[in-house]
């Protein structure tokens, strides 16, 4: 499903698309999922599938570690990065940008949140750390209360904003004021997220050396 861009409509910039009644100049039109990206995901699932069925330990630290790793840059970097610069461009550039970072995004959060949880639980049934004895369990229940949360925030709030953002943009006639509200939202929840990661980051190295 590859991008296109619709024929010059002769809008001016920063109209919104439903007040003018027909597409916006240039508009691109986003892929839902890209599809290129489909053969690395498949590819590192099955990774972690084989991973967790041969109980590999040094695989299943490289999901956990790595997996874990992304999803807390990508929260910190989309929330306290992106989020200021996307409120400063103009709604076309916002538009154009969403339409181009959005459906990465549909495929990257869903595998890097599978890559950290399952292997993160296979990790800690491993090491023992889910029959650890009082106060260190204390510490792996905050940490997987925090995670449960960031896991339910990325999948329960932050995709779905990313789909709907999408298939508006697929509309003829998109809704501009609906795709703003829901990248604010995104950015926002995102930004959430990344302050949550710098909490498990304190709670897991706490876990690390005790």
């Amino acid at each position: 499903m590859a991008d296109t861009f619709l024929p010059d409509p002769g809008i001016a910039p920063g109209i919104g698309a439903r007040e003018a009644g027909h597409p916006t100049d240039g508009r691109l039109i986003p892929a839902v999922v890209p599809l290129q990206a489909l053969p690395v995901v498949a590819l590192l699932v099955a990774g972690l599938i084989v991973s967790i069925a041969g109980n590999w330990k040094w695989a299943l630290d490289w999901y956990h570690v790595v997996g874990g790793g992304l999803w807390t840059s990508i929260d910190l970097f989309v929330g306290m990065v992106l989020g200021p610069i996307m409120g400063r461009l103009s709604p076309p550039a916002r538009a154009e940008f969403a339409a181009r970072f959005m459906p990465a995004m549909v495929v990257i959060m869903p595998t890097v949140v599978t890559m950290t949880l399952a292997a993160g639980w296979q990790v800690a049934r491993q090491t023992g750390n889910l029959e650890a004895p009082y106060p260190h369990r204390w510490w792996i229940t905050a940490s997987m209360i925090v995670v449960a949360i960031m896991a339910v925030v990325a999948l329960g709030i932050l995709e779905p904003a990313n789909l709907a953002v999408l298939f508006e943009m697929r509309k003829p006639v998109p809704d501009t004021v609906l795709i703003a509200q829901l990248m604010r939202r995104f950015v926002y929840f995102a930004g959430v997220t990344g302050v949550m990661q710098i909490a498990t980051l304190v709670i897991m190295t706490r876990v690390a050396t005790s």
